[in-house]
């Protein structure tokens, strides 16, 4: 077999390391590493699949290889990231108070985290067997979801907003996020991809239009552009759908 065939599965190979260490980074009290692992990590999800279609490198191995390693780096990892998040919004600090001090509600709070790994999983097993989603997407993106989400605690760490710092570390509105974004997953809410067919205007317009609004905010919001980007994706989704019809 040719050395390309290897070159994709490599690079999901680093998507999965990237995931891995992710957590361990996580659960070691290295939040802010943590989440750049997950930004690695979306960077190797996107250059796997672009080697494979520049390489025509497709295999059965590497998609499935390319779902375990979304299902770590995109499900897993965030819900790590959110439970530390959500320890710290119940007690003030980043480890558990003894098992049988917690009561009801609490342990409700600290399993909501892992949705976002429930939910993934499901996600990918749907799309791995959908084929309408080919060219676009039925229900958001792991890696989208897994950059929202992670990128509430950049937000909440960079931002000088006291308003802003005590809503992202609420229990509930963390709850309620996760909730959302994992319904957001499975939903039959058809979304575009970013994948150009072509440089024409007229069969990429939405993926253009995202991408300069996309540029825009970086350059005046930089790392607090993030999740706004990703809810960006989300309307523009919707307008695509309901209005303009643009593909």
């Amino acid at each position: 077999m040719s050395i390309k065939k290897h070159v994709p599965n490599t690079i999901t190979s680093l998507n999965l390391l990237s995931g891995c260490i992710s957590i361990v980074l996580a659960f070691e009290g290295y939040m802010v590493y943590s989440v750049y692992m997950i930004f690695l990590a979306a960077f190797f999800d996107f250059l796997d699949g672009l080697s494979a279609r520049l390489l025509n490198a497709y295999s059965i191995v590497g998609k499935e290889l390319d779902s375990l390693a979304d299902f770590v780096s995109f499900g897993v990892a965030p819900s790590v990231i959110i439970f530390h998040m959500m320890k710290i919004s119940l007690f003030g600090q980043t480890h558990l108070p003894p098992i049988k001090n917690l009561n009801l509600s609490e342990i409700i709070f600290l399993i909501v985290p892992f949705l976002i790994a429930i939910f993934s999983g499901i996600r990918l097993a749907k799309f791995n067997v959908d084929e309408r989603q080919s060219e676009s997407f039925i229900g958001l993106a792991v890696p989208a979801n897994a950059l929202f989400l992670v990128s509430m605690y950049l937000v909440s760490i960079i931002t000088t907003n006291s308003s802003i710092v005590g809503l992202l570390k609420n229990e509930i509105f963390l709850s309620v996020m996760v909730v959302l974004f994992s319904y957001m997953l499975i939903a039959e809410f058809p979304m575009f991809s970013l994948k150009l067919k072509n440089l024409s205007w007229r069969e990429n317009k939405i993926r253009y239009i995202f991408i300069v609004l996309s540029i825009i905010l970086l350059i005046l919001l930089q790392t607090i552009a993030i999740p706004l980007i990703i809810l960006l994706y989300i309307l523009l989704s919707a307008i695509n759908n309901w209005i303009f019809n643009f593909d």
